[in-house]
């Protein structure tokens, strides 16, 4: 098996500010206009994007949410968890991965809305997924989870919360 550097040089991969790696592969050429889009849009979006990913056994995809869905397909590595706190508020994990006798799933949807972030399941592996975004992703479309507003809201997920955010740094 390839190692994590081996796939980040082959694919030309750069940071990903939620943590990770990306580049992305694919954008659609035409253009979903906004009056033909959900209200949350406030211009219009591509039909539909597409990245390589790839997340490294310590690093974590930080608690982030979209305004479009995005579909998350393995590639090769290790198994990756992905945490997603839905819009009911219930906490839930889909195992991305090659072991499907294990449940784990190939493919995975994120509905837009919900908040989630990745682990990697092996120490000193690394898991290469692949995400499409449908309408395409845009970085406006893209929030990161505020630690403290989310224990707020999801006390309950307190500790999944705080391994997937950043503390807040305050200026004194």
């Amino acid at each position: 098996m390839k190692n994590a550097d081996y796939w980040i040089s082959k694919l030309s991969l750069i940071k990903h500010q939620e943590g990770g790696f990306y580049r992305r592969t694919y954008s659609s050429d035409e253009l979903l206009e906004q009056n033909a889009l959900p209200n949350r849009f406030t211009s219009p979006r591509l039909i539909s994007t597409a990245i390589y990913y790839l997340l490294k056994w310590d690093q974590v995809s930080l608690l982030h949410r979209l305004k479009s869905d995005e579909l998350w397909h393995f590639y090769t590595g290790n198994p990756l968890t992905i945490h997603v706190i839905n819009q009911q508020k219930q906490f839930d994990k889909i195992i991305l991965g090659p072991g499907i006798e294990n449940h784990q799933v190939f493919q995975a949807t994120i509905k837009a809305g919900c908040w989630f972030g990745a682990t990697v399941n092996n120490y000193d592996g690394y898991s290469l997924v692949g995400c499409t975004v449908a309408p395409g992703f845009d970085f406006r479309d893209f929030e990161t989870g505020n630690r403290e507003e989310l224990v707020s809201q999801y006390p309950e997920h307190r500790s999944i919360i705080e391994r997937l955010t950043e503390p807040i740094r305050r200026i004194e």
